[in-house]
Formats: structure tokens, C-alpha cells, sequence
């Protein structure tokens, strides 16, 4: 907790250099959800369970021509998790989410170290996951190249923890840390060129995960390689966007990956000035004889394959491949205001053992209000679950309840305590 307090008081500390270097914004963000259903089946009589968090953060920023600096503090407070006159978080929930150092170094060459968010395209393979109170970072050195519509990002990682009681690092060079694909090394590249309707990118990411032995001691590493592009066009009313990657290689618990493929291809066209519609399909491999299933990784999942959370958000990790065919129309009613519904069906891409395909159909709902100075979100999700569902998630569907829903209210204020002039 000292480091902690240091940290705060430096931030607040940098108030007397408030000139047009230096920014001080916040977020305060409360969501309540109703879950009946969220993420997996939900049996009959069971009780909807209801919760309250709020994440809030602390973000400093200053800059200079030679260099910029940011850092980012955040708490995530479950209401209620903390007794009364707790002297301490519980929950050790207070983190530094981001604290990184960008350099110039001329000719449009920059370099940023430390933790940051690594969000590219769409968000598919690498995003912030900005739903999730927690956010998504990484510990990296990035290397960045930008001239004119061609920009090039090179990320280096290596992670290592100090697990020692004492507080000096443990012997070897063993990484500790345990986790949904928790990486030791990553390299990865990105290069994207944008032309005047197209932009088109290209992503190459190594991850490097610690193995270990059943006497518990590191055996190697299990490298997991996955390539691929993103597409997307632009045409007046008219969008299209395409996603193509593969992975090979072995992924965590020396699983072999061989020929994994994640594809999709969605077109927009807004039909009047306040309404916009969109069809698309994806297709993510599953779990095979000589081949564990495609991963998403470090995306923004939650805003695919639907928001009740079903595949890919801590769980389906090496499952049976999906199929999932969506229909959306946005309607924006006034300045301040939209409503955005969207309709998806989900198909396995592979046979469940029963020779099942058919997953089911979710439907979501998602309002967003803008006042001065805040914005209030709301949504609505319902899954009609089919049998292969039942099937898939282990659940009777005899005991299962008839109602799969979801339903959630978030309240978001970003107060900006001091703003640099443009």
C-alpha cells in the first residue's frame, strides 16, 4: 500500500505543472447487472443473481516535444465485498492499469515502454476490453513507425515475477504467474496502410507460455503463432470488413495447435441518415484430433459472438468451433441518444458427440443516453437456447430454466480535472 499512496501523491503532486502539458482526467463508471443466465445456463429455481461494481480511475498525462509520460490508477469496487471499518481493501483491487513512456526519436520513430493497452483493428486478436471493470494491459516495449497512411508497431515482452518470500526473484528464470493464456515472451508486429476507401493490416504475434513438469519445475516453453489480416472498406452509406487468421504452433499445457482459422465478414449500409443496418458471419475453429481449437486471445470479446458472454470470455477455450450469422440495426433517435438491435445465431463449427449443430439464438439490446456531462447505457440480452446448447454447457435441459436473460444499467461521468490547451 505505500508504493500505492507514493504513486497517488505524485499524481497530485504534478497539479502545480497544470499548463498546456500536463492532463488530469478521470472515470467514474458504476454498472448494475441482472444475471439470469449470464454466460452460462441458469437451472430452474435457481435465484437471478444481482450486483453492483464501480471502477474508477485516475489518469495524468504530460508531454513534452522529446516525450510523453502517462499513468493510469484504478480501484474496482464490488459493492458490499468490503466489511464495515475495514482499515485495508480486502480485495487488493487498486492497480496501476496503465504507466508508460513514449520517446520521439525522430523521422517519425517513437518508442513506448511499460504498461499500456495493446489495441489494434477491431479489436479481434489484441484489445483493451474496456467492457470488463478491470480493462486488459500489457508489459511491453513498443517499438512504433508512422508516415503518412503507413504506421508499423513492433511489441517486445518478456515477464517475469518476484514469487520469492523474500522479495528477490526465484531461482531460474521460471514465470510463475498462472492464468488464461498468460504469456512469458510475446513478440508481435503490426503493420497497417491505408488508402482512400480501403485500409488493410497485417498482424504476426508469437506467444511464448512456461511449462512445467509434474514435479512442478519449469520445462520449456510452448510457443502459439498466430497471423493474420484485417480488411475494411469504406463507401459512402456502404462498409464492409473482413477479418482472416490463423494459429499454429502449441498453446498453453503443450496443447498442439495446427492450422486454427478465425474468419468473418460483415457489410453495413446506413439506409437513412438515422438508421444504419448490418449482416455479418463468423467462423472460429474447434477442437480436433491433431488440433486444439482457435483462441481469440488477447481481443475484445465481449463485443463478439454476443454479450451474454456464451464462447470466448472465460470459457468455450477449446471446445467445439462456432458459427455465428448476425443481423444489427442501429437507430440513432435524436443528438444524444441511440438504440442499437442485434440478432445472432450461433451453430457449432464442428458436430457435438450427439451429432448436434444447433446452439441457439441470442438477442441484445443496448440504449445509450448522453446528458451534460454524463451518459447513462442500458441493455437487455435474452438467449432461446437450443438442445446443442444444453448439450454443450453440461446443463439438463429439463432442469434448465426457460428464461436465459441479462440486464444491466451504467452510469459514466469523465470529469477532466485540468486540460492542456490544444
Amino acid at each position: 500500500m505505500k508504493k500505492q499512496h507514493l504513486i497517488l501523491a505524485l499524481v497530485l503532486a504534478s497539479f502545480q505543472f497544470a499548463n498546456a502539458q500536463f492532463t488530469l482526467d478521470g472515470e467514474f463508471r458504476t454498472r448494475s447487472e441482472y444475471r439470469h443466465g449470464f454466460g452460462n445456463l441458469i437451472s430452474d429455481g435457481a435465484d437471478a443473481g444481482f450486483g453492483i461494481s464501480t471502477r474508477a480511475r485516475l489518469k495524468a498525462g504530460f508531454k513534452t516535444e522529446a516525450y510523453k509520460v502517462f499513468i493510469s490508477l484504478q480501484d474496482v469496487l464490488v459493492w458490499g465485498e468490503n466489511r464495515q471499518i475495514l482499515p485495508y481493501d480486502e480485495n487488493n483491487s487498486f492497480a496501476v492499469f496503465q504507466a508508460w513512456a513514449e520517446l520521439q526519436l525522430g523521422s517519425g520513430w517513437s518508442t513506448k515502454i511499460g504498461r499500456q493497452v495493446l489495441s489494434y483493428d477491431d479489436q479481434r486478436i489484441l484489445g483493451g476490453l474496456d467492457w470488463a471493470q478491470q480493462g486488459r494491459n500489457h508489459d511491453a516495449a513498443l517499438i512504433k513507425y508512422k508516415k503518412n497512411k503507413f504506421a508499423l508497431d513492433l511489441a517486445l515482452a518478456y515477464n517475469q515475477d518476484y514469487s520469492h518470500p523474500t522479495g528477490f526473484i526465484s531461482s531460474g528464470t521460471a514465470y510463475n504467474t498462472k492464468g488464461f493464456f498468460s504469456y512469458k515472451t510475446m513478440q508481435m508486429l503490426h503493420a497497417k496502410q491505408k488508402w482512400e476507401k480501403l485500409s488493410g493490416s497485417l498482424l504476426l504475434m508469437n506467444n511464448g507460455f512456461q511449462e512445467f513438469d509434474l514435479a512442478g519445475d519449469a520445462d520449456g516453453i510452448s510457443n502459439l503463432q498466430t497471423i493474420g489480416t484485417h480488411l475494411n472498406y469504406k463507401n459512402g452509406s456502404f462498409g464492409l470488413a473482413a477479418n482472416a487468421y490463423l494459429q499454429t504452433g502449441k498453446r498453453q499445457g503443450d496443447v498442439a495447435v495446427k492450422g486454427a482459422s478465425l474468419f468473418s465478414l460483415d457489410a453495413t449500409y446506413k439506409v437513412a441518415p438515422k438508421v444504419g443496418l448490418g449482416i455479418g458471419i463468423e467462423s472460429i475453429s474447434g477442437k480436433k484430433e491433431d488440433s486444439a481449437a482457435f483462441f481469440p486471445l488477447y481481443g475484445t470479446n465481449h463485443k463478439f459472438n454476443g454479450f451474454m458472454d456464451y464462447f470466448y470470455v472465460g470459457n468455450h477455450a477449446n471446445s467445439i468451433g462456432l458459427v455465428d450469422l448476425h443481423l444489427s440495426a442501429k437507430f440513432t433517435i435524436d443528438k444524444t441518444s441511440s438504440l442499437m438491435i442485434k440478432a445472432l445465431n450461433f451453430r457449432g463449427a464442428e458436430a457435438l458427440p450427439s451429432g448436434e449443430k444447433s446452439l441457439g439464438t441470442e438477442i441484445d439490446l443496448v440504449f445509450k443516453k448522453k446528458f451534460k456531462g454524463y451518459a447513462l447505457v442500458l441493455g437487455y440480452s435474452q438467449m432461446f437456447a437450443s438442445d446443442g446448447l444444453y448439450e454443450l454447457k453440461g446443463t439438463t435441459k429439463a432442469l434448465a430454466s426457460g428464461t436465459q436473460n441479462w440486464a444491466w444499467a451504467m452510469l459514466v461521468i469523465k470529469p477532466k480535472f485540468l486540460s492542456g490547451s490544444k
